[in-house]
């Protein structure tokens, strides 16, 4: 029996890297599919420019997903916030929330706030700059161009898309801490907060290994919206409970 668990964790742990392989293949291949449509869509402006280029990666996302054997599901537990500027906040614990994340969000203009260091990334880097507002957390410089520019972004009646929590969540909790950017932009520009809860990632593509890419469900979960009418902590506060509340009664994987 031992050696049986044994040989089949192996062929397991093979079949897992062979698909992660075969996944990674689609992926660069889309990536340099768009590509030369990204280029071309810079000539016209961000937000003329930006509006397209989020098309490209929706079908990006379109195409992998399918190929990886991922169906995507939205559910509205409150109606998705689409006629008026708002920021969206989501729980982050995979690379692979950036194609759930374009699947989430159909015919919707927006603009992902990304880690100025995946700019770095050869090819993927190029399209990730031209389609999020990079923030820079090492500074205070970074972060202040970051939120300047996310109101302009609002301004422009274009939702935000952001992680709080900044970075992977790899404890056994809902949540990380959050950071306070989204919550000072949403108070000092009055825009109101929906969360959005990322149910799959963890399972789909652990933080532990690239290689560990599966098919299976993804889901993302609209929470209702939270109005900006209180102090900075409190609206955290409120937005944190939101998510934790969601996490735990959608029974998140990850929790321990």
């Amino acid at each position: 029996m031992h050696y049986i668990r044994v040989i089949n964790y192996c062929m397991k742990k093979i079949i897992g890297f062979v698909f992660s392989i075969y996944a990674f293949s689609i992926f660069i291949l889309m990536m340099f599919l768009i590509l030369p449509f990204v280029i071309i869509a810079s000539f016209f402006g961000k937000v003329k420019g930006g509006n397209f280029m989020y098309k490209l990666c929706r079908i990006w996302a379109d195409v992998v997903l399918f190929c990886w054997g991922i169906k995507h599901t939205n559910i509205f537990e409150a109606p998705k916030a689409k006629n008026h500027a708002v920021i969206f906040v989501f729980n982050h614990i995979s690379y692979i929330d950036i194609p759930f994340l374009m699947k989430a969000f159909r015919n919707q203009n927006i603009r992902v706030l990304g880690k100025a260091e995946m700019a770095k990334v050869p090819i993927f880097g190029y399209i990730y700059r031209k389609v999020t507002v990079m923030v820079d957390r090492k500074t205070e410089e970074g972060r202040l161009k970051s939120v300047q520019e996310m109101k302009k972004v609002l301004a422009k009646n274009i939702a935000i898309v952001l992680a709080p929590e900044g970075t992977f969540n790899m404890t056994n909790k809902p949540l990380k801490e959050f950071y306070n950017g989204a919550f000072k932009i949403a108070l000092e520009t009055n825009t109101a907060i929906q969360p959005v809860l990322l149910m799959d990632g963890y399972d789909r593509m652990n933080y532990s290994s690239i290689f560990s890419i599966t098919p299976g469900k993804s889901r993302a979960i609209f929470l209702p919206e939270i109005l900006p009418n209180t102090n900075l902590e409190s609206l955290k506060q409120a937005v944190y409970n939101s998510m934790e509340d969601g996490l735990v009664r959608h029974n998140a994987s990850w929790i321990k």
